[in-house]
């Protein structure tokens, strides 16, 4: 094999050497592209999942502060009757005394 032989095998050695570096860093770049492509995706979905949370933690927020309201209500309705009704137990027992005293 002579000098320019060599020479010739060696160029194409290195221009296939070559052109496959060029198609790595192609691939590279293109699985690069993909992964920033699927974190931003990611970063937005995290995101939007964050402030439905936020919506579902006010609304459940909320509902306490009604559930809470409506029971501080029943409570002094609760209180209101049970304060009648010992009243109206009282005025039975002393009716019932006043009967008992007059037989």
């Amino acid at each position: 094999m002579t000098a320019d032989e060599r020479f010739d095998r060696l160029e194409r050695i290195t221009a296939g050497i070559a052109e496959e570096r060029h198609k790595d860093r192609e691939e590279y770049k293109a699985l690069w592209r993909d992964s920033q492509r699927q974190t931003n995706d990611l970063r937005n979905q995290v995101g939007a999942l964050a402030v439905e949370t936020r919506l579902r933690f006010e609304q459940v927020a909320d509902r306490f502060d009604q559930l809470g309201n409506r029971m501080d209500k029943l409570a002094t309705e609760s209180h209101t009757e049970n304060k009648a009704l010992g009243e109206g137990i009282d005025q039975l027992v002393s009716a019932i005394g006043q009967l008992i005293a007059k037989g």
